[in-house]
């Protein structure tokens, strides 16, 4: 189960469920999470308090545990929070020549994948299994290479 915290940004929420739908099914990833989407000030601060660097970033994710369980009073796991920058995504999607949407999603598979408990040293795509596997199942849901 996720919630979905706009902060008042235009975006489309049955899209970005159906996509973390499509995530969370394929990763098998089981537990509570939310996404909140912040301006790159919200994110700038965040990213200046909880890593020391004091510039903004797409995105950051707070994952609550290493592979144990932190289970809610419902008795349901509590995976941790993923926060995005559109205004930093915007930037990134045009830099990297794709569509804002493509973008975006890379983004949430992103930060499922570190809830997930994966993780990356860099950000080469050519070597980090974490990044590979993003690119894989991006292109498995957009049908190419299956």
């Amino acid at each position: 189960m996720y919630t979905l915290e706009t902060n008042g940004f235009e975006i489309d929420g049955e899209k970005i469920g159906k996509s973390l739908d499509y995530f969370i099914k394929r990763i098998n990833l089981d537990g509570n999470f939310s996404v909140t989407f912040v301006s790159d000030e919200e994110i700038e601060e965040l990213n200046r308090e909880y890593r020391e660097k004091d510039e903004p970033t797409d995105i950051l994710t707070f994952a609550l545990s290493d592979g144990d369980e932190f289970p809610n009073p419902e008795g349901e796991k509590e995976l941790g929070d993923v926060f995005i920058s559109l205004e930093s995504m915007r930037r990134n999607a045009r830099e990297f020549e794709v569509p804002d949407d493509e973008e975006l999603e890379r983004l949430l598979l992103h930060g499922l994948l570190h809830l997930s408990g994966m993780d990356h040293k860099s950000n080469d795509f050519s070597s980090e299994e974490m990044l590979l596997l993003q690119e894989k199942i991006l292109r498995e849901k957009r049908g190419e290479g299956l």
